[in-house]
């Protein structure tokens, strides 16, 4: 069976599908969907940390999925935007990922 290593930019993927599709991502069908296409081995959802009780309970249901939820503070911008600068470690953890991973799949 093939072992897949998992990695998404919870940020990223927000507003994606809220400007693209205008709706929210499924998280748990995407799950549904790798799984069976292999062994997930490895599952990491990066997000920023705000400390909002709401943002809480998003990322224990990421937990419940099976996902390992990496926190970065939130960092606002003075143009109001908000960055987790996650870029670098995401890249650092595929790296690491490559040599358990029969495959990556990131979004």
């Amino acid at each position: 069976m093939e072992k897949i290593a998992i990695f998404v930019d919870v940020q990223n993927i927000y507003y994606t599908t809220r400007q693209a599709y205008s709706r929210q991502f499924n998280y748990r069908r995407f799950w549904q969907h790798i799984s069976h296409q292999g062994d997930i081995i490895m599952a990491n959802a990066y997000a920023i940390d705000k400390g909002d009780e709401q943002q809480q309970k998003f990322q224990s249901a990421l937990k419940h999925i099976g996902f390992d939820v990496k926190l970065k503070p939130y960092i606002q911008r003075s143009d109001g935007s908000a960055k987790g600068d996650w870029d670098v470690g995401i890249a650092i953890d595929v790296l690491e990922a490559a040599e358990q991973a029969d495959t990556v799949r990131s979004c």
